[in-house]
């Protein structure tokens, strides 16, 4: 308290000294004495007022609390004179045994007689209610039916509480409502048919689908009941639970299935495009459903039924198990094509589960794949292994086919820029193409699978027309007048050649991505290659031809009558000139290439004459003769090939220079330097052997043996430095050795 009483003292003062800090301000000290007075008066009147509202809540509780012991001695009192009276009445409760039977009895009697009336009109409202359903009044003839079976319900569970062992009477009543079952499964075959003509019957008259519902739901209500008593007392009325809910699913979901089997309409053996059609059918069929439980039958049908996303579930269950059925028959390639193209890219397009319309219900990211991948690689391995023999049964037969043209006798069709060619190459890469753009609609994986298959077997092909193109020039050589459009035709040949190269580039720059070029790059060498192999023996071919017409003349070459004045040269390049006229109808590169073989084959045929040794020079006007006969033969075969090569860029004049160097070694007039004009031709042909030195030595007439075997050895002593540009000609002249030796000696 003494504490208490310092703190008291302490605030007062330092309130009072707050209140006088000024002289002025105790002139007011009355003033301030007199409100603190009347402040301490207030605050103990509320403590006054607090300590007495606390005693008389004291007070309160101690009467309440008195109150209650004594009420709880009452209790306990009445409690024991409960528990006496109970003992007494033990023996009273059980003669009253009877007393509970007569209360059971009187409670079936009096459902017996609620239902009486009931009872009574059983065959009435049994045929009432027949005629209701068969007039197609379900809702009433459902509500008879539900008093039917609750009259009869009710009757059973009376006398199933009442003894219920007593199967007799339970069978008596059941027979008696027997009707009452036909009924209900004669309007379960009405609800039935309205369910599996839903899609149609809600467009023409819904409310008949949306009174199918509220029945179904009056009787799964129904079911409900009856398992809760169940539950409770064990009794449960004959023909529950029905299950209508669950069973009007299943015959949703069997609806579903026979409308999606039974869109076949054709076979095989009646239309070859029948899996299109049926995959056509289909994608309407499921779309439009769709449509319609979405628009309409949603509308129909419970929130809670979610029927959207059931038919959904069932048309997705019922694809799928179809597209399964279709995948294990025995599809042929375009049919494989078909189903997977269907499968794998309309199902979830725009077009059927992808549709606008269909949005957001149906996410087609969500929908499991109708097939599995296990299915959908062995139909892709079917379909490669049936492509295989496809593609190798259609070449051989194209290849055929152009074999047929090549025999005929018109000329092959020429392309817009005059060159020859057959219809070969535009059939084989018409069906690669077309092959290519249905394994595009699958898949990239089987696009690139595809081409790479053509290259393969463009692989095999191009090796049997090789051959064929072989074997039509050995029949040719067995009669050079049959085929009579030979020419023509091994023209075309070469032009396919380089139109397949322009194919292959074409196909893989539009079917194949930039990374999977490495996979590829292999076989299209191997193409390349096989593709200028037979070009080139198409172009040797037909120089051949022409070499075949210039042996005459070839062979007039060096000879006595040449010296005198033949013509052969001038009828040489006539020949050559005018086999090239159709030469210019092969496309470059290859009529580059021909054009310097020709070239190179005429030096070589004009060189081997020399060294054939046909005449030996007796003096030298012959030699200078001959010499400026070479010189200007060497020219002309310049001209006509400068002539030939002109646009071409071929590089024809080296060639000929052979022709001239050795001119020069024949011109020379003083043998003495032979040896210098000898030794300047071999640094400039390294190729060139003894033997053709010898030849040429014994073409000029003057060269005694010693001096021919002196300048041999002195330039077998030397050594010559090739020209890294220069491409040997000389190493496919042979010299007659027996001739060597006789002139020789």
């Amino acid at each position: 308290m003494e504490e208490t009483d310092r703190e008291a003292v302490a605030t007062a003062v330092q309130r009072v000294a707050g209140m006088l800090q000024r002289p002025d301000q105790l002139d007011k000290v009355e003033q301030y004495r007199r409100r603190e007075a009347r402040k301490k008066a207030s605050v103990e009147a509320r403590l006054k007022a607090a300590i007495q509202s606390q005693l008389d809540g004291v007070r309160t509780g101690l009467s309440q609390l008195h109150n209650a012991l004594n009420d709880v001695k009452d209790i306990q009192r009445s409690l024991i004179d409960v528990n006496k009276d109970w003992r007494q009445s033990i023996n009273t409760i059980e003669n009253l045994k009877d007393v509970k039977d007569a209360v059971v009895q009187h409670s079936q009697l009096a459902a017996a007689v609620e239902n009486l009336k009931n009872i009574f009109s059983v065959p009435e409202i049994v045929r009432e209610t027949q005629d209701l359903t068969e007039q197609g009044e379900l809702l009433q003839a459902h509500r008879k039916l539900m008093d039917l079976e609750c009259s009869r319900d009710d009757l059973m569970y009376e006398q199933y509480r009442m003894d219920s062992k007593n199967t007799h009477d339970m069978n008596l009543i059941h027979i008696y409502f027997g009707d009452m079952q036909k009924l209900s499964e004669e309007l379960a075959k009405q609800l039935w048919m309205v369910v599996q003509r839903s899609l149609v019957t809600v467009r023409r008259d819904p409310t008949l689908l949306v009174s199918v519902v509220r029945i179904i739901e009056r009787e799964e209500k129904i079911d409900r009941r009856m398992l809760d008593r169940k539950k409770q007392t064990g009794f449960i009325p004959p023909g529950r639970p029905k299950k209508w809910k669950e069973k009007m699913f299943a015959i949703l979901d069997r609806t579903v299935t026979t409308r999606i089997e039974g869109t076949q309409a054709d076979t095989r053996e009646s239309d070859k495009m029948w899996l299109v059609r049926h995959l056509e059918i289909i994608r309407k069929y499921v779309l439009d459903d769709l449509l319609v439980t979405k628009n309409l039958m949603v509308q129909c049908f419970p929130p809670h039924y979610d029927i959207f996303k059931k038919l959904l579930s069932m048309y997705h269950q019922a694809l799928s198990t179809r597209m399964q059925d279709l995948a294990s028959e025995d599809l042929e390639a375009n049919e494989i094509v078909s189903l997977l193209t269907w499968v794998l890219n309309t199902y979830k397009s725009t077009e059927m589960m992808g549709n606008s319309e269909l949005a957001p219900e149906v996410d087609v990211n969500s929908l499991n794949p109708l097939i599995s991948q296990n299915a959908v690689d062995q139909l892709l391995s079917k379909y490669m292994s049936t492509l295989t023999s496809n593609i190798i049964g259609w070449l051989r037969k194209a290849l055929e086919t152009d074999k047929k043209d090549w025999i005929k006798e018109t000329e092959p069709e020429a392309d817009q820029d005059g060159y020859y060619q057959t219809t070969l190459p535009a059939i084989v890469f018409q069906m690669f193409e077309q092959n290519l753009q249905v394994a595009a609609q699958i898949s990239e994986d089987l696009k690139t699978k595809v081409l790479l298959l053509c290259l393969q077997q463009m692989n095999s092909f191009l090796t049997r027309y090789k051959e064929g193109a072989q074997l039509y020039k050995e029949e040719h050589l067995k009669n050079r007048q049959h085929p009579q459009c030979y020419v023509q035709y091994m023209i075309a040949v070469i032009n396919n050649c380089q139109t397949f190269k322009e194919s292959i580039i074409s196909l893989k720059r539009k079917y194949l991505k930039n990374e999977m070029e490495e996979g590829t790059s292999s076989s299209h060498a191997n193409i390349d290659v096989i593709l200028d192999i037979i070009a080139k023996e198409g172009c040797s071919s037909l120089l051949d031809e022409v070499f075949m017409d210039l042996e005459p003349h070839l062979n007039e070459l060096m000879t006595k009558k040449w010296l005198i004045g033949s013509n052969a040269v001038d009828t040489i390049c006539v020949t050559v000139e005018d086999y090239f006229n159709d030469f210019a109808r092969i496309k470059k590169p290859y009529k580059k290439k021909m054009t310097v073989e020709a070239h190179r084959r005429v030096v070589v045929e004009y060189i081997k004459a020399i060294m054939l040794k046909r005449i030996s020079f007796k003096n030298a006007d012959e030699r200078k003769e001959g010499a400026e006969r070479m010189a200007k033969e060497a020219d002309q075969f310049r001209f006509l090939f400068k002539k030939l090569a002109a646009g071409s860029g071929g590089d024809t004049e080296g060639l000929c220079d052979i022709i001239v160097a050795i001119a020069e070694v024949i011109k020379l007039t003083d043998p003495s330097l032979l040896y210098l004009e000898v030794s300047t031709l071999v640094s400039k042909y390294p190729d060139i052997r003894d033997d053709h030195i010898a030849a040429l030595l014994t073409v000029r007439g003057d060269a005694s043996r010693d001096m021919k075997q002196t300048i041999i050895e002195t330039l077998d002593q030397g050594s010559s430095q090739p020209n890294p540009n220069y491409v040997p000609i000389f190493k496919e002249i042979t010299v007659p050795t027996l001739s060597v030796q006789k002139r020789l000696k």
